[in-house]
């Protein structure tokens, strides 16, 4: 893997909201507000641009084109582990976008996989042969 980098969370670029959820929870799923939703401000985040184009990759359709990664939790019942759940895939988005892939580093086929591609087409040619028809 690539070199990987020390990645936090600039507090003043993330904004929570709190909204019902769908699913389990009984009466409590109409009364309380248990599920998050994360906004992340990646537009406004310093970081280096190659990692800001891999977290534009990796968010997909949960970034927006105000530059806003939006991230909603609703796993759990309670508000406290929707929330600690969104941070932690925040966390986990920005530290994937963080490690440069490694570049590739093309090679050269081996002198035995050049004979042996060449046997095979030879062979594959000999049974097209046989399939033809005899004069």
């Amino acid at each position: 893997m690539g070199r990987v980098r020390t990645v936090s969370i600039d507090e003043s670029l993330v904004q929570e909201q709190f909204v019902r959820a769908p699913g389990p929870g009984g009466q409590n799923v109409n009364k309380v507000a248990t599920a998050v939703q994360l906004r992340y401000h990646v537009a406004r985040a310093v970081m280096p641009d190659d990692m800001r184009r891999r977290l534009a990759v990796l968010a997909g359709t949960m970034l927006t084109r105000e530059g806003e990664l939006v991230i909603h939790a609703s796993r759990y019942r309670s508000q406290a582990q929707n929330r600690a759940d969104a941070r932690a895939r925040l966390l986990a988005l920005l530290k994937a976008a963080a490690i440069r892939p490694r570049p590739r580093i093309p090679t050269a086929p081996t002198r035995a996989a050049r004979q042996r591609r060449l046997e095979e087409k030879r062979h594959r040619g000999t049974l097209k042969r046989a399939r033809r028809e005899v004069e």
